[in-house]
């Protein structure tokens, strides 16, 4: 599973390498996505981090406040193609993205200002190995009726690694036969599924997902 020291020694950074080739983004160039990020910071607010994926299972960076959160315009899309990790250049699949259109329910989590970017940078890290998304700041309703900005990772429709079909019908065969140093991208669906249900999340492109991929053999 991935975790801290994988992302802090660079071994997960370094696992996309060869796979990713001249889409591949070196250390240097994540710090300055980072600070870049920072610099366009809304000023005198805390930082919050807006999980959609596996940060509400598994978010490996510490943070000091959870919240249930609804981001507006923008809805769960597997539209990046998977070359490690949970798939391979042989058996490409799908990874989670946000793409334009309907609202998005998860989870915003709030860093500590004292730990602000030694945590950030474990989460840039983490999504910005390829470029495939796009870090942006946007506005999130949190449960308790408060509306703060959130640091979100959307679609980068210019990355060589965007899919623009990403219906069930398409992407659900993918899945079912992907995997990688990290598992099965069957397996990654099934989490999420499950964090969703935890939540009380209702996404109906997800649901149908899991249920389409329940119906499909991996071999």
């Amino acid at each position: 599973m991935l975790n801290r020291d994988s992302l802090a020694g660079g071994a997960f950074l370094n696992s996309f390498k060869e796979a990713l080739g001249d889409e591949w983004w070196s250390e240097e160039r994540i710090e300055a996505s980072m600070q870049d990020m920072l610099a366009r910071r809304p000023p005198n607010e805390p930082v919050w981090v807006f999980a959609y994926g596996s940060l509400i299972w598994n978010p490996v960076f510490h943070f000091v406040e959870s919240c249930p959160a609804v981001l507006d315009g923008w809805r769960r899309s597997f539209c990046i193609r998977l070359l490690a990790g949970r798939g391979s250049p042989e058996q490409p699949g799908r990874m989670m993205s946000l793409a334009a259109g309907g609202c998005t329910q998860g989870l915003a989590l709030r860093l500590d200002e004292y730990t602000l970017e030694p945590e950030l940078r474990m989460v840039w890290r983490r999504e910005m190995v390829g470029g495939a998304y796009l870090p942006a700041w946007a506005p999130v309703r949190l449960e308790d009726g408060r509306s703060v900005q959130a640091i979100i990772f959307t679609a980068n429709p210019g990355s060589a690694m965007h899919e623009a079909d990403d219906t069930v019908a398409t992407v659900a065969p993918l899945i079912a036969t992907a995997h990688g140093l990290l598992g099965s991208n069957r397996e990654y669906v099934r989490l999420l599924d499950a964090a969703l249900r935890h939540y009380d999340i209702k996404d109906a492109y997800i649901q149908d997902l899991a249920e389409q991929l329940e119906l499909v053999t991996d071999h």
